[in-house]
């Protein structure tokens, strides 16, 4: 018979067994479910305020008949305002048709119920601007809505901005059908010049909240050059009367301490995209996108819930999207470079993701698209006589080490997609592989598992991936990784 010491050894055995497994599990849970980072507090608009002095567009001689072009009108009342300390730019109920407009420092531009802004379809009405597009700085018709340079301003109001884009979607597909057969898609984005529907370019502490954006030219809201920006309850549908090429949702570009939050995007393209520049017109600029923050918010149709590049040349880091839902979205976390371009992605958090029909739920490439990533002079045409942007285009990163991307510190929790086509594809390269993936409590049901090639160290942390072809993700010319 055992002794009351011996029972008692042995019910400090069972004890220290079951507190260590349980410590192992807390571990765990701790590990698999990232903490959020201090700097998530800090971004966005830094309280911006502005004088509640009433500047009405009528005054200055808006009218609100879809017909009268009410540019400078409308420039009046916003320079005025700035003029006079600041304060808010109010219209009466109606469809104002305007070119571009330039807000200034202590603007409220209140577009509220009630209240259409009409985009010009006249190329004209958007003066030419030096400006950043698509990763490259080259001449540009200004925005429809502009905010460059300034600081205190805001965008606001719950009317709809029609950008009346389809005027600039067919002239985009007219000359691609022209320049493709003569080898230059490279080039067909950049000489189709179509406006952006708001640019906030060289500012800080900028708002731009309840408004609602439709049929945008190209780019819906793009943030360049920017610092503390806060971007909510935006609701943008460019899927109305076609589908425009190219009409990215909100764009993110070299820019920091940004805040997206409560915004519901239909697009053609990216929904939500981080972008730092492009090949060696990007590498010289060299300025990261970092500290930004994309919670709360919705992506219908798109080709990226979330996607970071293709521009990546300065950088893309420290990036926490929490609390998204996809409805039919092309990918989830989309991430995609070209071997020319450079720079590292890295120190990325997506967590709390709902996909309700979805492409690929993680896409990563870094070869992305060559057809368009990749540019080539086609016989016939002479380096002297041919635009300062294509030069930028062609022009060799050196050495090419240089121009290799880096994707890397890539953490996604707590995913659930159903009607995924794919779960993972994720295509390294050789010379670059992708590092240090972490996917944890990930559930996903589609049709195939997918592909981890050239890649290293990822670890999965209760993963289910259930597929109708009853695959399993294929490994290849990869190390370390935990499945």
């Amino acid at each position: 018979m055992a002794t009351n010491n011996q029972i008692l050894s042995a019910k400090m055995k069972v004890f220290k067994i079951s507190f260590f497994f349980a410590t192992l599990f807390f571990n765990f849970i701790a590990f698999a479910q990232p903490k959020t980072p201090d700097w998530v507090s800090k971004v966005g608009n830094r309280n911006t305020k502005y004088k509640n002095t009433a500047f009405s567009v009528k005054k200055y001689g808006a009218i609100g008949d879809a017909k009268t072009l009410n540019t400078k009108s409308i420039q009046k009342a916003i320079d005025d305002c700035a003029a006079k300390g600041g304060g808010i730019v109010s219209f009466e109920p109606g469809k104002y048709l305007t070119g571009s407009l330039f807000i200034k420092k202590g603007v409220n531009l209140n577009i509220g119920a009630g209240v259409e802004i009409l985009g010009s379809q006249h190329i004209k009405d958007y003066p030419e601007i030096d400006t950043r597009v698509a990763g490259i700085e080259m001449k540009w018709p200004a925005a429809l809505i502009n905010i460059i340079k300034q600081s205190g301003t805001t965008i606001s109001g719950g009317g709809l901005i029609n950008a009346q884009g389809k005027v600039f979607w067919d002239y985009y597909w007219n000359l691609r059908k022209e320049y493709e057969p003569k080898g230059l898609r490279w080039i067909v984005d950049y000489d189709a010049k179509r406006p952006r529907t708001i640019l906030i370019a060289e500012s800080s502490d900028i708002i731009l909240k309840e408004v609602n954006i439709q049929q945008a030219g190209f780019w819906t809201v793009q943030v360049l050059y920017s610092s503390y920006v806060t971007v909510d309850k935006i609701t943008i549908r460019n899927n109305v009367d076609g589908h425009g090429p190219s009409t990215d949702g909100i764009d993110i570009d070299s820019s920091t301490w940004v805040l997206v939050q409560n915004c519901d995007i239909d697009c053609n393209d990216d929904n939500f995209c981080l972008k730092a520049g492009r090949d060696w017109d990007g590498l010289r600029v060299n300025k990261p996108t970092e500290y930004v923050v994309i919670r709360n918010s919705i992506a219908r149709k798109g080709a990226g819930l979330l996607t970071l590049g293709s521009e990546t040349s300065g950088g893309i880091r420290h990036v926490w999207a929490t609390d998204l839902t996809g409805y039919d979205t092309g990918n989830a976390l989309n991430i995609k470079s070209a071997t020319i371009r450079g720079g590292t992605v890295e120190d990325v958090y997506f967590n709390n993701i709902t996909m309700h029909g979805v492409g690929n739920v993680l896409q990563v490439n870094p070869n992305w698209n060559p057809s368009y990533s990749y540019s080539t002079l086609p016989a016939g045409y002479s380096l002297d006589s041919i635009p300062v942007h294509w030069k930028k285009m062609l022009t060799h990163v050196e050495p090419k080490e240089k121009g290799i991307p880096k994707i890397q510190n890539i953490n996604l929790y707590n995913v659930k997609a159903t009607g995924a086509k794919k779960a993972i594809n994720a295509i390294g390269l050789p010379e670059s592989t992708l590092k240090n993936f972490t996917l944890s409590k990930i559930t996903i049901e589609g049709t195939t598992a997918g592909t981890i090639d050239f890649c290293a160290d990822w670890k999965f942390y209760n993963v289910s991936i259930k597929t109708t072809d009853g695959s399993e993700v294929k490994v290849t010319n990869s190390t370390a990784i935990k499945l």
